[in-house]
């Protein structure tokens, strides 16, 4: 039997070989198996979601397998199936819609690990599809609250990428964004909250010189 070890470095010469990556996705897709330990899966996790990001229509047979991971007791395998979601979706957001629902309620997850994944898969949905947050925007400003420090430094930047593309959904957000980057006790969060505001108003400035 293979160890562990082996297979991790298996998917590790994989992951390098980006440019054979196309013929690999079936390859990795099988280290999901329930046999498999937790470091594999959460190791093909990771890869799939890259491979998903250049090869999103190659990874879609696996897409429900990656998502149901989201329900898993193990924290790791939660935080790389939501990371997986965040790549793919980048490339094809319609790849990633049946699950955005489930997708969003991780940000009530137990563990901070996971909320701050399922911060940074919304900014990378968000950066080609911006429009699937425009009702969404007070669980991101609720996160800039939340108890991890980690979620709170992320949670600003998704300001950053939907106000770049969509700035009237960041618009009613301003003021809160405005008053964490002066008050903030963590310089992190202030300088991610004033570059929030920034790109905003830019883009906010463009709009009406149209």
């Amino acid at each position: 039997m293979i160890s562990e070890k082996e297979l991790l470095e298996e998917l590790r010469q994989i992951q390098k070989s980006n440019e054979n990556w196309k013929n690999h996705i079936d390859d990795v897709a099988a280290k999901l198996d329930e046999n498999y330990s937790v470091n594999v899966k959460a190791k093909a996790l990771w890869i799939l979601g890259e491979m998903g990001l250049k090869y999103p229509q190659q990874v879609k047979p696996y897409i429900n397998q990656i998502a149901g991971y989201m329900d898993d007791d193990n924290p790791k395998l939660r935080e790389r199936s939501i990371n997986a979601l965040g790549r793919i979706g980048r490339a094809d957001k319609n790849l990633v819609t049946p699950y955005l629902d489930k997708l969003m309620n991780m940000r009530n997850d137990d563990m901070g690990n996971v909320r701050l994944a399922f911060v940074w898969a919304c900014e990378n949905i968000a950066t080609n599809s911006p429009e699937l947050f425009c009702e969404k925007m007070d669980i991101f400003c609720d996160l800039i609250d939340d108890s991890n420090e980690k979620v709170r430094i992320e949670a600003p930047e998704m300001f950053r990428v939907v106000g770049k593309r969509k700035p009237m959904y960041v618009k009613p957000y301003l003021n809160k964004l405005q008053s964490v980057a002066e008050n903030n006790e963590h310089p992190v969060v202030r300088i991610h909250c004033e570059g929030a505001i920034r790109i905003t108003n830019n883009a906010l400035d463009k709009n009406n010189d149209l």
